[in-house]
């Protein structure tokens, strides 16, 4: 089955008690049982759901993995995957993650004795050498955000499964449409997706993909414990959205190109993160790796001065957090989605105060681009 029919029919049938072809969204709490121990497969909705349930198999076919588990956000579904350590355990982390991951990981998680150590992991040497005794998971963002780094998802695989290590990757940026990190030999998958996949800008929620039924079954546990689970009718809104997600990811794709090919002749931005670019420090291992390079753009304006201007000149473009949307998202790494990472390790990643973060939409591309050329006029 192709991605694009994956995308639209797996996990899905239409109901049984109507011949709804849309799945219904289950709004409800509890399920009557017919009697002690039996039951339709459902008791409690923070235990599962079935609109929940639908959701989490289509992911897992899209992923090509066996079992899906859907939480209430992307931070929530790394919490779940972080709740598998214990106290003195210690994790690698891609040095250029989200935000969010880094503040959960040193602000929240470092409390309970959690070591959280960030690399370069576009090298396989550098999280060989950080390696240690206590070290249980390697967690690896790649496309990285906002930077664009690319990590070689076969080498992390190879090494975690030596190492007797839990190998983790954040495949928003890219989607399963374009990567897919399980064939790899990776052992979790994690997605906002809020972002690409839901692809409106309408909804929180975060999902995470695996084919280990032991660790399935302790993520299950967790989920079930926190209770950070998704709504019915988030689910369903992300359901939706994933129909179309080879129709958006081509269209991103494709868009994202026209923008990166003009932001690179323009000599007001100083440098461009790319990973479709042949200049890219990574684009053969991009191009080995993935089947296309995605939405997501940085580039950087030099100074803060510069990138404020920008940002206050822009029209279509919207200054906004998030990313994935069907409208183009601008916005300032780092005042925004890595305001939590003190500044000079910002400036270690590359994460400078000119930097720009730009989600190119599906707008027709000639718009994007004039706008971007009439803000970059007034800088």
């Amino acid at each position: 089955m192709g991605f694009s029919t994956k995308a639209v029919h797996a996990g899905i049938e239409p109901d049984p008690s109507t011949g709804s072809i849309m799945t219904p969204v289950f709004l409800t709490s509890t399920y009557v049982q017919q009697e002690l121990g039996k039951h339709e497969g459902y008791a409690y909705s923070r235990i599962s759901n079935p609109t929940r349930t639908v959701l989490e198999r289509n992911i897992a076919a899209l992923e090509n993995g066996k079992h899906g588990l859907a939480f209430a956000s992307g931070m929530a579904a790394e919490a779940a995957i972080f709740q598998l350590l214990k106290a003195g355990d210690h994790v690698i982390v891609s040095r250029n993650v989200y935000g969010g991951t880094y503040r959960l990981a040193k602000l929240v998680l470092g409390a309970y004795n959690l070591h959280f150590e960030f690399v370069d992991t576009t090298d396989v040497v550098n999280i060989t050498a950080a390696i240690k005794p206590q070290t249980r998971i390697v967690f690896v963002e790649t496309p990285t955000n906002p930077t664009m780094e690319i990590t070689d998802l076969a080498a992390v695989a190879k090494l975690c499964k030596s190492r007797k290590l839990i190998s983790v990757v954040d495949n928003t940026f890219a989607t399963p449409y374009l990567q897919n990190p399980l064939d790899f030999g990776i052992d979790i998958v994690i997605h906002s997706a809020t972002k690409y996949l839901n692809g409106h800008s309408d909804m929180l929620g975060g999902l995470i993909v695996l084919n280990d039924k032991r660790l399935t079954e302790r993520l299950r546990f967790i989920q079930k414990s926190v209770g950070a689970i998704l709504s019915p009718f988030e689910a369903w809104m992300c359901l939706r959205g994933i129909k179309t997600l080879a129709l958006r990811m081509a269209r991103h794709d494709i868009n994202a190109m026209e923008v990166t090919a003009f932001l690179s002749t323009q000599r007001k931005v100083k440098k461009v993160h790319y990973p479709g670019l042949v200049s890219h420090p990574h684009h053969r291992l991009a191009t080995k790796q993935m089947r296309g390079f995605g939405g997501m753009i940085a580039f950087d304006l030099g100074s803060l001065q510069n990138a404020k201007r920008f940002l206050k000149s822009v029209r279509l473009c919207a200054l906004a957090e998030s990313l994935g949307g069907v409208e183009t998202l601008i916005s300032h790494p780092a005042t925004m989605t890595h305001a939590s990472v003190p500044p000079e390790e910002r400036q270690r990643i590359g994460v400078t105060d000119g930097l720009v973060r730009l989600s190119v939409g599906i707008e027709d591309v000639e718009d994007i681009i004039a706008d971007l050329k009439q803000a970059l006029a007034k800088v």
